[in-house]
């Protein structure tokens, strides 16, 4: 299943006509709600767990860095997804969701993983 972001404000995202108010992540076809990191203005490799620990891994990794673009990505996961041949794509949460939907209309393989406030 292919879901589109159908729109991102401060706080809240719709994915699918569905609205979420906590972050997200989007992975295999299924919306996470509640994804939560070690740190909340930055982002480690066990954040990202539930989205890389699967069989086929994504060619792309989007991450919404916030509405203000606030949240750091850590050198760490940079290297990791470089060595697993993931690319990674940081942006503001806003042009984050729309890269998400650019990227899933070309039939990429692409997962997601999205802070909504900061």
């Amino acid at each position: 299943m292919v879901w589109l972001i159908d729109s991102y404000d401060f706080g809240v995202i719709v994915i699918d006509g569905r609205r979420y108010t906590s972050d997200v992540t989007i992975s295999r076809g299924r919306v996470l709600d509640g994804w939560r990191r070690r740190e909340g203005h930055r982002l480690y490799l066990e954040d990202l767990d539930e989205v890389l620990k699967v069989e086929t891994q994504p060619e792309v990794l989007i991450v919404g860095t916030g509405y203000s673009g606030l949240m750091e990505v850590s050198k760490e996961v940079e290297e990791a997804l470089r060595s697993r041949g993931i690319e990674l794509i940081a942006q503001p949460t806003k042009r984050a969701c729309q890269t998400l939907n650019q990227l899933l209309r070309s039939g990429r393989r692409v997962a997601a993983a999205f802070h909504l406030t900061c």
